[in-house]
């Protein structure tokens, strides 16, 4: 992400390319300080969040969502297309939902950040997706593969 080898970040951190190799692998795990110490030498900073586990209808639709942003990725125009069109009629047949209103900025983003957002499993994103514009954007068989590829998974 930062072009930086691991001598480099090492160099940055004050450790060894070794230790930072066996951080990487896993084979090591580093304590919260030195892990502070690595993010603040690549200009970053840690945030802990503490969220709600998602239910199973979260990661059921979180199954969706990923079908749905790979389409977006794959077919940008004709999916924003699809989503603007359900806004609308969205908007027509509920006109106070506020929640729509959102989708109107997010549909104005780059696919790839579109797509992120379809996929991030935070609080908001999971409240986004319960009004999701994206009904038709898969054929009927394409959520039935999803919802028995995720039902076959899903513990």
């Amino acid at each position: 992400m930062l072009g930086l080898t691991q001598s480099e970040l090492a160099q940055r951190v004050g450790t060894s390319q070794p230790t930072l190799a066996a951080y990487e692998s896993g084979t090591k795990s580093p304590t919260h300080r030195t892990f502070e110490r690595i993010i603040s030498a690549v200009g970053m900073e840690a945030v802990i969040e503490f969220v709600p586990k998602l239910t199973r209808e979260d990661r059921r639709s979180l199954a969706l969502h990923r079908a749905i942003a790979l389409r977006l990725l794959e077919k940008p125009a004709q999916t924003i297309a699809k989503a603007r069109s359900n806004l609308e009629r969205m908007r027509s047949q509920n006109p106070h939902a506020d929640g729509l209103l959102v989708w109107d900025r997010l549909l104005d983003l780059t696919p790839e950040r579109l797509a992120a957002t379809l996929v991030d499993p935070a609080p908001d994103a999971r409240e986004l997706r319960q009004v999701t514009p994206f009904a038709g954007v898969l054929s009927p068989e394409e959520r039935t593969t999803v919802y028995q590829r995720f039902s076959a998974e899903a513990p």
